[in-house]
C-alpha cells in the first residue's frame, strides 16, 4: 500500500492574473457572487483606473477560499480597500474557517502596506479583529415565478396598478447590449444620480463590466416615442439577475416607466431561467431604498466587516447635505464631466 503523501499548510497569497482555478472555485461556492469573479475585479480596474488585488487560498493545489479586493483612493475620502470594489456584495468565500481568518488578516496587512486607513469587507462573516457596521445599507430581492400572469399578480397592489397604467401607455421596451442601449442607459443613469444629489459613476466603468460579462449581462430600457424613459443595467449569475445600475428621467414619472422596466426586468429574468430577483442595496432612509420597500420586496439589513479608520461617504450624512442640495441644482452636462472623477474615489 503507498503511503499518502505529505499534507501541506494552508497558504495565502496573491493570485496570478488569469489563474483557472478562481472562476470555477467561485462558480461552485454556495456564496459565490459575480462580484467574487476576477473578471468583476478586472473590470473595475479598467473602469476606473482603481487598482485590483486578488488574494487566494490554498492547500495542495487546491483552492480553498479568494477574497477579491479594489484599492480605492480619493483625495476626497481618502484611500481604502474593499471587497468588492463598486459592488454591493463581497467578502471571503472560503471552504472554512481557517482560510477564512487568513485571507482576512491578509487583507488587513495588504491595506497597511498600500498605505489604506481602511479595509472593508461587503459581505460573509465579520472575522475576528473586524468591526460590524450595520444599519447603513439593506438588501432587497424576491423569488420569481414562472409566468408574466404570476408575476403582475405577485406585484404589491400598489404597484401593480401603476404597472398596470404603464403597460396601457404607448410606451416600448427592448434589452441589448449594442452601442445605441449603452448610450441611452448612461443618458437615463447620469440624470437620475445628478437629480439625487449623487456624482455619476464614469461611463468606462459600465463599458468594461458589459465588454466583460457578455451574455451575462444586459441593458433593459423603457422608451417613450424613442426618447429612454428608465434603464437598469444587468447581471445574471447562478440562476439570479440582479439590477445594479438603473434609474429613470424626470419624465419617467409621468409614464409609470420606472415602475415598468422594474416589471420588464423580472419578466425577461424569467425568460431566461432565473429563479430569483436580487434589487441590490440601498441605503436606508434614501429614496431608492422607499421604492424598493413599496415593491414589497423582501428585505435584509447588510452587515458589513471593516477594519481601521471608517470613512463618511453616505450621502445622508450632515456634511454632505449642503453639497447633495448643489449638486442637484447643476445642469446635467456639467454633473456629467465633474462626477466620474469623484465617483471613482467612492468605489
Amino acid at each position: 500500500m503507498n503511503a499518502p503523501g505529505p499534507v501541506s499548510a494552508l497558504a495565502v497569497r496573491m493570485a496570478e492574473p488569469g489563474d483557472p482555478r478562481l472562476e470555477p472555485f467561485v462558480r461552485a461556492h454556495a456564496d459565490g457572487t459575480f462580484f467574487h469573479l476576477p473578471k468583476w475585479s478586472a473590470a473595475v480596474e479598467r473602469g476606473t483606473g482603481q487598482r485590483a488585488h486578488y488574494l487566494l487560498a490554498e492547500r495542495n493545489g487546491a483552492v480553498r477560499g479568494v477574497l477579491p479586493l479594489t484599492e480605492i483612493r480619493s483625495r476626497l475620502f481618502g484611500n481604502v480597500l474593499v471587497s468588492a470594489g463598486f459592488g454591493t456584495s463581497g467578502g471571503v468565500i472560503a471552504d472554512d474557517a481557517r482560510a477564512t481568518e487568513m485571507l482576512a488578516a491578509a487583507a488587513w496587512d495588504l491595506a497597511r502596506s498600500l498605505g489604506c486607513a481602511t479595509a472593508e469587507l461587503r459581505g460573509g462573516a465579520v472575522p475576528a479583529g473586524w468591526t460590524a457596521s450595520e444599519g447603513v445599507y439593506s438588501a432587497f430581492a424576491r423569488d420569481l415565478p414562472d409566468t408574466d400572469a404570476a408575476l403582475l399578480g405577485s406585484i404589491h397592489r400598489r404597484q401593480r396598478a401603476e404597472v398596470r397604467r404603464a403597460l396601457g401607455f404607448d410606451l416600448q421596451t427592448s434589452a441589448g447590449c449594442d452601442r445605441n442601449h449603452r448610450d441611452a442607459h448612461y443618458r437615463v443613469y447620469s440624470e437620475s444620480v445628478r437629480n439625487l444629489g449623487t456624482p455619476v459613476f464614469p461611463r468606462s466603468l459600465f463599458e468594461a463590466a458589459l465588454d466583460s460579462f457578455g451574455d451575462e449581462a444586459d441593458i433593459v430600457i423603457v422608451w417613450k416615442d424613442g426618447r429612454p424613459l428608465a434603464a437598469m443595467l444587468n447581471f445574471y449569475f447562478g440562476g439570479i439577475c440582479q439590477p445594479f445600475w438603473g434609474g429613470g428621467t424626470s419624465e419617467a414619472r409621468q409614464w409609470r416607466a420606472n415602475d415598468l422596466v422594474y416589471y420588464e426586468v423580472m419578466r425577461r429574468a424569467m425568460l431566461r431561467g432565473c429563479a430569483r430577483a436580487d434589487f441590490g442595496r440601498s441605503k436606508v432612509g434614501t429614496g431608492p431604498w422607499a421604492r424598493k420597500r413599496n415593491w414589497n420586496f423582501t428585505e435584509r439589513p447588510l452587515v458589513y466587516a471593516v477594519r481601521g479608520e471608517a470613512r463618511e461617504t453616505n450621502p445622508l450624512g450632515a456634511q454632505y447635505r449642503l453639497k447633495v442640495a448643489a449638486w442637484q441644482r447643476l445642469p446635467l452636462w456639467l454633473a456629467g464631466r465633474l462626477g466620474p472623477p469623484i465617483a471613482r474615489g467612492l468605489g
